[in-house]
């Protein structure tokens, strides 16, 4: 690989990848049981709605990563 096909560097879609990472860090702030949805405490739901948002926040920097291999 030469130097222009080699690109190393900062773009701010990575930064989708702290977001997942800091809203579940702090495990005070859903250690509750209410909100409840559907009889669910909200410690589950919001770690299971989390999962599909982390996804979504993955996305977009794979599809950056994919389109900066070609």
């Amino acid at each position: 690989m030469d130097e222009k096909t080699k690109k190393h560097g900062f773009h701010p879609v990575y930064l989708l990848l702290i977001v997942p990472f800091i809203a579940l860090l702090w495990v005070p702030f859903y250690n509750r049981i209410e909100p409840q949805v559907f009889g669910i405490p909200f410690f589950y739901w919001y770690q299971t709605v989390w999962t599909f948002l982390g996804t979504v926040c993955t996305i977009p920097v794979y599809l950056y990563e994919e389109r900066k291999g070609k």
